[in-house]
């Protein structure tokens, strides 16, 4: 598939691990230019030497107020222009609403959300002068409650809210602002969860993914190259006529409309 993204800019955040590391390396292959964003240096180091093309590095805390202005100054001064923004970064703490802290909740916010709404306040000028584009990458958590994802469903259903209005804006401004709802994708976090539900039932690692996916409602878990796959079309021309669109990519486990 051409995709027209050959020499274009892109930023991607929380891109050290899983669909992040996926997202960079296909954009990457593509012929974009990138930088690369996380709080794990040694990681980003890896992943620069492995792409193909030029990626710039970059190792701050995202939690930090000036932390995503600094990201998106650290890009223009390299290359000189932005055109695709990706904001990936953020984990929430699982766990049941009683026992979350004060701080959970704030860590969960401070990353996932605040991160995004600062990258894209800053990135936006660069943006419009390019018609560029950005691309949140939030998760199904935000469609349908759950006690044990309180923190990640709040801060998901947030940050599709935050993808229509910034998708409102970029009507008039010549920015494309669309979301993808990823799944149970098979990333180091979730093989964590696998093993623990193993350890906790004294069954295989293969069992406990089957159970899990059984409990879902899905035929199995995605893979990070199909969410990179699927940013990839969305930062082309080919989706040019997406604004605001938020597609779940989760082998049909949410059901709701």
């Amino acid at each position: 598939m051409e995709t027209g993204l050959n020499d274009k800019v892109a930023i991607v955040t929380g891109a050290s691990r899983g669909i992040g590391r996926a997202i960079a390396r296909r954009l990457s292959e593509e012929g974009m230019k990138l930088v690369i964003a996380a709080r794990t240096g040694e990681l980003l180091e890896e992943l620069a030497r492995s792409c193909p093309g030029d990626v710039e590095p970059v190792c701050l805390d995202l939690r930090a107020d000036e932390a995503p202005k600094q990201l998106v100054e650290r890009t223009i001064a390299r290359f000189g222009q932005i055109d695709l923004l990706v904001n990936n970064a953020g984990a929430t703490r699982r766990g049941d609403f009683l026992t979350l802290t004060e701080a959970d909740w704030q860590d969960g916010f401070a990353l996932k959300f605040y991160c995004a709404v600062r990258a894209a306040r800053s990135a936006w000028p660069h943006l419009c002068a390019t018609r560029g584009n950005i691309i949140n990458i939030i998760g199904v958590g935000g469609r349908t409650g759950s006690a044990e994802f309180a923190i990640g469903g709040a801060v998901n259903a947030a940050l599709m809210n935050l993808t229509k209005v910034l998708a409102d804006r970029g009507i008039s401004d010549g920015v494309r602002v669309n979301a993808i709802n990823p799944g149970s994708i098979a990333t180091d976090r979730l093989k964590t969860r696998i093993n623990t539900l193993a350890a906790e039932r004294g069954i295989s690692p293969d069992a406990a993914a089957g159970s899990m996916a059984e409990k879902l409602g899905i035929a199995r878990f995605g893979q990070p190259e199909e969410i990179a796959e699927l940013v990839a079309f969305l930062a082309s021309a080919r989706a040019g006529y997406l604004q605001g669109a938020i597609i779940d990519a989760d082998g049909g486990q949410t059901r709701t409309l």
